[in-house]
């Protein structure tokens, strides 16, 4: 493999990289599984009549919205810490899954439980900024 990434950077790629993509399986098969359950049909993406299903689906979307900039300031942390990434990364993937659940229950501040993902977030997207200044400095 190629030298120049860190001995531990491959936990950042599992954390990271492995992780994204089970939460991602696992949220849109639970919006795939409420669509058959409420008959939401395709090309249908918010339901004017069921809010329940559209909590799932704002569960699915929101992550999406987020994923760019969870994966690149997880791939490029990890160039500098990469096992402090690697926590960042399962901390905010549990949060996530969390985050989702309580959105689950259709009463939208319940997603709040997962707010704590934002540490996992915000530790990578600082350690992102700190190896990008690192670069710069030397």
């Amino acid at each position: 493999m190629a030298s120049f990434l860190p001995k531990d950077y491959g936990y950042v790629i599992l954390s990271g990289v492995g992780g994204a993509f089970a939460l991602n399986i696992f949220l849109a098969s639970r919006v795939g599984k409420a669509r058959h359950e409420r008959n939401v049909q395709y090309p249908t993406l918010y339901s004017t009549t069921d809010d329940q299903f559209n909590c799932v689906q704002r569960a699915h979307a929101n992550y999406l919205d987020t994923l760019p900039f969870f994966l690149s300031s997880s791939l490029i942390a990890g160039l500098e810490q990469p096992r402090a990434t690697a926590v960042c990364n399962v901390i905010y993937l549990i949060g996530r899954l969390v985050y989702a659940h309580g959105y689950y229950t259709g009463d939208p501040s319940k997603r709040n439980r997962g707010a704590f993902m934002y540490i996992g977030f915000l530790g990578n997207v600082g350690m992102a900024l700190y190896a990008g200044a690192k670069m710069i400095m030397e």
